[in-house]
C-alpha cells in the first residue's frame, strides 16, 4: 500500500497513517442532527470524508465507515444545556419529533446522492442506542467520575487529567473563565450532561436508573461509535466546530470508562463561509445543498468543494459556483473524448503509457499529502491536457493505450474524486453527428438573428454555448465552432 500522511488534530502534525489491523481501517464520523435540510456547511464537512473513505478504499483497505444520524439529545448551546433541537422544530412545526427526525433524515441522503456521497455502512441512530448510553454512564458512575443531581447526571471534567488535549484548552483557564451561577446542580461550571432528566410533558424519554429522562449528545458518539468500531477504533472525523466541546468530551467520557486510547487519529475539516462571512443560520445566511442544486450541477458543487482542502475555509459565491462548473464541464468533455475516440488493434504507444503511470504517480502523490484534492484536481487537468494532444496526434490511438487512459480517469476521477456521473453509458452512445446537428441548428438560429440586427439574443447564444465548454468562431465564410 501506498504510503499517506495525515494531518492529525490530536498531535498537532502530519502522521504516517498506520490501521490498528492491516488492511482495515475503521472511520467514525459525526453525523447530522436532522431538524432541517442539509446545508453547504454539511456538504463541505461529508463530501470531505466521501473523499476520506473513497481513497482508503483505493489504497486497497477494507472500511468500514459509521456515520450517525442524532435524532435526540442535541441540547443548544455549547454547554449541552438548553432545549433539544429536534423538539424545538417539532414544536415549530406542529409535528412529532420523529416526523421531524424521518423528514430531515430522508432529506439529507437525498442531497448526499445529488452530491455523489456514498452511504455509510452503518448509519447509527442516537435514539436506538439508549440501552449502550446507559450503559455507558453507569460504567462512568461506578468508577466515580460522574454524579447524579436530580434526575440529570454529569461528568466530572477535573477527574479527568487529560480534558482539553484534544482543543488545547487549559482546565484551569475554563473554570476561571466560567460563570459559576449558571448551573447550580453541577459542581463545577464545566462539567456536562451525560444524561438530562425529563419532564412530564417532555415527549423523548426513557427509563434510566437515574428516572426518565434522555442522553447527552457526547454520551451518544461515544457509545455508537464504539459499538461498531471497537475501542481504539482507526479514524474519528467531524467539523472544526465539533472539536470543543463535542469530541473533547467524547475523548473524556470513553477514555475514563474504558482505561485506554479512545481514536487514534482525529481529522476536522473546515468551515464553509458565504462571500468572506462564517455561514450560520443564526446569520441569516444559511444555504441549503437543495437550493444550490436547484441552481447548479450537483457535481459541480462536489467539484466546488474539492477545490478547496478539507482542512481549509471554503468561500461559496455565485462566481465560484460558476468556475467549478466550467471545471466539471472540461473535465468530462476530456473524459468524453476518450469515450468517443476510435481506436485500432496495434501495438502500445509506450511514450504515453509512461505518461498516463507518471500522471497515477502524481495523482496518488497529493491524495496521499493529506487527502490534497485542490492539488490532484491540478493534476487531472494536466493528464486532460496531454490526452487532447495526444489524440490531436493520433486520429486511432492503440486500442489498449486508449482503454488504460479511460481506465486510469475512471479510478481517478470517478472513483476516488466521484465527479463522473454514476452512470455515463449514454454518453458512449452519443453520436458526434447528433451533437452538430444540433449546434449546426443553434448557429442556424443565431445567423438569422444576427441578420434582424437581434445582436443582444444572438451574443447570448455564443455565451451559454461557451459556459457548455464549446467555443463559438465567426469568420467571413461563417461560423464555426469546437469543443475547448
Amino acid at each position: 500500500m501506498k504510503t499517506l500522511h495525515v494531518y492529525n488534530s490530536l498531535t498537532r502534525k502530519k502522521e504516517k497513517f498506520e490501521s490498528l489491523y492491516p488492511g482495515f481501517v475503521g472511520i467514525y464520523v459525526c453525523g447530522p442532527t436532522v431538524y432541517g435540510h442539509a446545508h453547504l456547511g454539511h456538504a463541505k464537512s461529508y463530501v470531505s470524508f466521501d473523499i476520506i473513505v473513497r481513497y482508503l478504499s483505493y489504497l486497497g483497505y477494507r472500511v468500514r465507515y459509521v456515520q450517525n444520524i442524532t435524532d435526540v439529545g442535541h441540547l443548544l448551546g455549547d454547554a449541552n444545556e438548553g432545549e433539544d433541537r429536534i423538539l424545538k422544530q417539532a414544536r415549530l412545526e406542529n409535528l412529532e419529533p420523529m416526523e421531524i427526525a424521518e423528514t430531515y433524515t430522508r432529506s439529507f441522503f437525498e442531497d448526499m446522492d445529488a452530491l455523489n456521497v456514498l452511504r455509510p455502512n452503518i448509519s447509527p441512530r442516537a435514539s436506538g442506542h439508549i440501552p449502550e448510553q446507559i450503559e455507558l454512564i453507569q460504567t462512568l458512575m461506578d468508577k466515580g467520575v460522574a454524579y447524579e443531581r436530580k434526575g440529570n447526571v454529569y461528568f466530572d471534567v477535573q477527574k479527568f487529567s487529560e480534558y482539553g488535549k484534544l482543543s488545547g484548552r487549559n482546565i484551569q483557564e475554563l473554570l476561571a473563565g466560567a460563570r459559576v451561577d449558571v448551573h447550580e446542580d453541577k459542581k463545577h461550571p464545566t462539567d456536562f450532561a451525560l444524561w438530562k432528566r425529563a419532564e412530564p410533558e417532555h415527549i423523548m424519554q426513557w427509563n434510566s436508573p437515574w428516572g426518565k429522562g434522555y442522553p447527552g449528545w457526547h454520551a451518544e458518539c461515544s457509545a455508537m461509535s464504539t459499538k461498531y468500531l471497537g475501542q481504539p477504533f482507526d479514524i474519528h472525523g467531524g467539523g472544526l466546530e465539533n472539536i470543543f466541546p463535542h469530541h473533547e468530551c467524547e475523548i473524556a467520557q470513553s477514555e475514563t470508562a474504558q482505561g485506554k486510547e479512545f481514536a487514534r487519529y482525529w481529522l476536522h475539516n473546515n468551515m464553509v463561509t458565504i462571500n468572506g462571512v462564517k455561514m450560520g443560520k443564526s446569520l441569516g445566511n444559511s444555504v441549503t445543498v437543495k437550493d444550490i442544486i436547484s441552481k447548479y450541477e450537483p457535481l459541480a458543487v462536489r467539484f466546488f468543494v474539492l477545490s478547496s482542502h478539507y482542512r481549509s475555509t471554503l468561500d461559496f459565491s455565485d462566481e465560484a459556483l460558476d468556475a467549478a462548473q466550467k471545471g466539471l464541464h472540461k473535465l468530462h468533455h476530456g473524459f468524453l473524448r476518450i469515450l468517443r475516440t476510435k481506436t485500432i488493434e496495434t501495438d502500445d504507444d509506450t511514450v504515453f503509457l509512461n505518461r498516463i503511470k507518471q500522471y497515477r504517480e502524481a495523482f496518488d502523490s497529493e491524495m496521499n499529502d493529506d487527502f490534497n484534492t485542490p492539488r490532484a484536481l491540478a493534476t487531472v487537468f494536466d493528464f486532460i491536457k496531454d490526452v487532447n494532444i495526444w489524440l490531436d496526434e493520433n486520429d486511432t490511438p492503440a486500442r489498449s493505450t486508449s482503454d488504460y487512459a479511460q481506465q486510469t480517469m475512471e479510478k481517478t476521477v470517478g472513483s476516488v474524486l466521484g465527479l463522473l456521473p454514476a452512470d455515463y453509458s449514454y454518453w458512449e452512445n452519443q453520436k458526434e453527428g447528433n451533437l452538430s446537428a444540433v449546434i449546426g441548428l443553434l448557429l442556424e438560429i443565431r445567423n438569422r438573428l444576427r441578420k434582424e440586427k437581434q445582436y443582444a439574443f444572438a451574443d447570448e447564444i455564443r455565451d451559454k454555448l461557451t459556459q457548455l465548454n464549446i467555443l463559438i468562431k465567426d469568420g467571413p465564410e461563417g461560423s464555426t465552432w469546437e469543443l475547448i
